[in-house]
């Protein structure tokens, strides 16, 4: 089932990251008016959804993504609200912040719980 959630995962970041840059997705640079994208962040979904699709490939793969990938969202989103939103190389706001923070805690726990199998 965890690996069914990170091809998921991995779909649902490809077309975010696609979304992003098509303009019938984004107003003023926000994608479905609510999340503020760039180039560089439109990438890094891209990049996210492709390496999660990768890992779906087996059990163990599966876990460390979610592991890695829940670190490093929750670490993103606690430096966007740290920063107000500037992330050096791009920008995020509010919303991309609490989505951030869910995404990370969500992988997390999908990482270190999910998928174990009982003792």
């Amino acid at each position: 089932m965890i690996r069914f959630i990170a091809v998921l995962f991995g779909i649902a970041f490809i077309f975010a990251g696609v979304a992003g840059f098509m303009p019938a997705f984004t107003t003023n640079g926000a994608l479905l008016g609510v999340f503020e994208v760039d180039s560089m962040h439109n990438l890094v979904h891209i990049v996210s959804g492709v390496i999660a699709i990768m890992a779906a490939t087996s059990l163990k793969a599966t876990r460390l993504y979610f592991i890695i990938f829940g670190i490093i969202y929750t670490i993103v989103a606690i430096l966007g609200f740290w920063r107000n939103g500037d992330l050096i190389m791009m920008h995020v706001n509010m919303a991309d912040n609490i989505l951030h923070i869910v995404i990370g805690v969500v992988s997390l726990f999908l990482g270190y719980y999910a998928g174990k199998k009982p003792v």
